[in-house]
């Protein structure tokens, strides 16, 4: 086996530096997803907002493994997504249901939108489950960028703007939309 050899000093190292990880707590959508970011915690709150809030109605219509839906119940709780109330039926032991909190009730746009893509871009040939609309008028309702004065913003034309927390001096405004397909 032949090797070259040279006189010239070898090349300095720079150490690499993670850049910035997941678990970044100055990341809004970083903190998110710690609570969020799994199929069946958000499928539990997406029950909660179709009105079931006991652990027996969550494993029937989810299929949920009881331990997992367990843990996922307590990590909700713990988060302050969802309250853990105390109920007794006639000649039972204690039990405990679960409700949305503000923070809980917060997530309805986040539903939501995860609805509104997944109609969109993962069609499953029969329609939406269910349609988001105003209570009264019975209007279609969508999700959308809205500036203060209630102008429907373009998604071309959203700008993502370093905010008060963020710590890289690297990363400034972007439009995500305009870069990716511009």
């Amino acid at each position: 086996m032949t090797t070259e050899s040279s006189d010239a000093p070898p090349a300095p190292v720079t150490p690499v530096t993670p850049r910035r990880s997941g678990d970044d707590l100055r990341c809004s959508i970083a903190r998110t997803m710690q609570v969020l970011g799994d199929r069946w915690t958000i499928l539990i709150v997406r029950e909660c907002f179709r009105g079931r809030t006991r652990f027996s109605d969550f494993r029937r219509v989810l299929g949920i493994p009881t331990d997992i839906l367990t843990s996922r119940l307590c990590s909700l709780v713990d988060a302050g997504v969802l309250e853990r109330r105390g109920y007794r039926e006639p000649g039972a032991r204690e039990r405990f249901d679960y409700h949305l909190t503000a923070a809980g009730d917060a997530l309805l746009p986040v539903l939501g939108a995860l609805a509104q893509w997944g109609n969109d871009f993962r069609p499953s040939g029969h329609g939406p489950s269910r349609l988001y609309q105003h209570a009264e008028t019975g209007e279609a309702a969508t999700i959308a960028f809205v500036a203060p004065d209630g102008q429907v913003i373009d998604l071309a034309d959203i700008a993502i703007v370093p905010g008060p927390g963020e710590n890289d001096p690297d990363i400034g405004p972007i439009r995500p939309l305009a870069a990716a397909h511009g």
